[in-house]
């Protein structure tokens, strides 16, 4: 089968191409690495700058890179939003997307119109990053994805790639909790792809805590408040714990960095761990972060529960981290069980044949 993957998060396409190769298909990754995290790709769709110029070069040299994308299988969109634009720029793009390839899929694997709107409804969710119960969050990223996502041109793209395309898959519980009272006879959900890493498990001592912070998106993330909780514990175990704390570095830094730690605290308003976190399992990381009954559920499992799931407010993160320091004894369990998980679940070559087989219905 021949596949392109366009654009990308979290590694989601270069990982899931890898395992589409092994199992004999012919896989072309365009995307422009997802900005400074420099994701690996076939073609670059890098946008060199947001000045005047540099856009207008920028768009007619993407309408001749385009031109390549023809004659494919099958067309998977990261996003509605797969290219660096503004919404009503893209439109033309997808529509020669539809004219010149057999099926186009569009992932629901981030930000888009129908998360933002189930995470505004305030039923569909206990929490989410736009509300905790009845009460909606207001911080500036925020508004600026509710004007965008609900009212702008990426909402309209959204919802016409949506209801046009062959087919949505979702990445995430929350994501297809979004879709399915629209799209439930277009909708699937499949894991995320992670490579397995089979090296030998070991425990520090002391135990290393590892937190990523991106400066801009602390708060939206949660990561303010779970720094916090950690810095407690920090207090009560000044012997038997350290912090590794990592600000915006690329993908292949940031993996080595946390490779090295223990315990990874990751999105706090979170259902479910999401690429960062599932990376980090499957180096044998525990996972303090989102891991909700309706995750278990849509994975349908009944006995592996490794992550730590925490509530989106300081005083459990801390209580929680608190009891996994009194688990000494369980770590290296632990550490085994999110590997296992990872096996289980999110292999790349796994979720590679459920792809094929959701593209091929």
């Amino acid at each position: 089968m021949r596949i392109l993957l366009l654009g990308d998060y979290s590694n989601v396409h270069a990982t899931l191409a890898a395992g589409l190769r092994e199992l004999g298909h012919d896989v072309t990754v365009a995307s422009d690495g997802d900005g400074w995290k420099n994701y690996p790709r076939d073609i670059d769709l890098r946008r060199p700058s947001l000045s005047r110029w540099s856009s207008l070069r920028y768009y007619f040299e993407l309408q001749w890179k385009c031109r390549k994308f023809r004659d494919y299988d099958v067309v998977q969109l990261i996003n509605p939003v797969f290219l660096p634009l503004r919404g009503e720029r893209i439109l033309p793009f997808y529509q020669d997307l539809r004219r010149y390839n057999k099926k186009v899929f569009m992932g629901a694997f981030g930000m888009d119109h129908y998360y933002v709107r189930a995470c505004l409804d305030c039923k569909t969710f206990r929490y989410s990053d736009f509300n905790f119960g009845n009460q909606l969050r207001h911080n500036s990223d925020n508004n600026a994805w509710i004007r965008d996502w609900l009212y702008g041109t990426k909402g309209l793209l959204n919802r016409q790639i949506a209801t046009d395309c062959d087919g949505i898959i979702a990445g995430l519980y929350e994501y297809y909790a979004s879709y399915r009272s629209e799209f439930a006879d277009k909708l699937r959900f499949i894991p995320f792809p992670i490579r397995v890493d089979e090296s030998p498990l070991s425990v520090h001592q002391p135990l290393r805590f590892f937190i990523g912070i991106q400066k801009s998106r602390s708060v939206y993330k949660g990561t303010d408040i779970m720094l916090r909780a950690l810095e407690r514990v920090a207090q009560c175990y000044p012997d038997d714990m350290e912090i590794v704390r990592v600000e915006s570095v690329p993908f292949d830094e940031y993996v080595r960095l946390f490779n090295s730690s223990d315990v990874l605290l990751d999105q706090l308003y979170s259902y479910t761990p999401a690429m960062n976190a599932l990376e980090a399992m499957s180096h044998g990381m525990i996972i303090v972060g989102g891991a909700e009954p309706e995750n278990y559920a849509i994975l349908g499992d009944t006995d592996l529960k490794p992550i730590v799931n925490v509530q989106p407010n300081e005083d459990d993160v801390y209580r929680q981290l608190c009891l996994l320091m009194e688990r000494k004894s369980d770590i290296l369990q632990l550490k085994s069980d999110s590997r296992e998980y990872i096996r289980r679940y999110h292999d790349h070559l796994k979720v590679a044949r459920q792809y094929l087989d959701f593209w091929s219905e």
